[in-house]
């Protein structure tokens, strides 16, 4: 049986790892899950505690979620290997329960092969506003297969290795990653990983919405991903 590595980019992230962390047991008792690496990029709360507190293996290095998931993966394929799957899963996202099952029936149909699966986006959040976000990223993945990290990434490792792996870019590594996956080779799957609303709670659902996909739009035109990062943590 092909065996799981997760990889969970943190920058003070205690306050959502422990229910990250948690959603991962069913694979553990499905008897696949591998090891679970947070890769750090310089927390200051209890986000290490936490970690080591649930036998985390960690990589700590400079904060730049792109190049925080390539070290994690990096230290996930020294303990796995090329037929085994990587999974890459940000710290304030909860996956459903369902996902283990169908993310190993997966990896069995598509053992040995260059494949990639990505979840159903969800909020934590019943507000209408929260459903109309969802129902643009459904439209966004079936339209252009244009997933983003927060619906985490199940990749076959010898694949992963194949592509260059993520580039060490402080913004829409996911995107470039997926590019270069092609949709050929890119599978949804029906589970829901489900991401913290916070941010878009606190910053207004429409304006942080036209703010992602004005940044996107730049990104694709060819603008400096530094100054995008910098302009989305404005």
């Amino acid at each position: 049986m092909s065996r799981l590595a997760v990889v969970i980019p943190t920058l003070n992230a205690a306050a959502g790892l422990p229910a990250a962390l948690a959603s991962l047991s069913p694979a553990q008792r499905l008897g696949y899950l591998g090891p679970v690496i947070v890769s750090d990029g310089g927390s200051s709360d209890a986000t290490l505690d936490i970690a080591r507190k649930a036998g985390c293996a960690i990589v700590t290095g400079a904060q730049g979620r792109g190049a925080q998931l390539a070290a994690g993966a990096g230290a996930a394929r020294g303990q796995i290997t090329a037929d085994d799957w990587l999974m890459f899963v940000h710290a304030d996202t909860v996956m459903q329960p369902g996902w283990a099952r169908e993310a190993k029936a997966f990896m069995a149909r598509h053992a040995g092969r260059d494949r990639a699966g990505y979840f159903r986006f969800a909020l934590d959040d019943m507000s209408p506003a929260a459903r109309r976000l969802e129902a643009a990223v459904r439209l966004r993945c079936q339209l252009f297969a244009l997933p983003y990290g927060d619906q985490a990434l199940v990749i076959n490792a010898g694949f992963y290795d194949r592509l260059g792996g993520y580039k060490p870019m402080p913004l829409f590594e996911d995107v470039d990653l997926v590019r270069r996956i092609t949709r050929a080779r890119l599978e949804p799957l029906h589970s829901a990983a489900v991401t913290s609303a916070a941010k878009f709670r606190a910053e207004g659902y429409g304006r942080r919405s036209r703010r992602n996909l004005v940044l996107l739009a730049r990104y694709f035109m060819g603008a400096d991903p530094g100054r995008l990062a910098a302009a989305y943590r404005r």
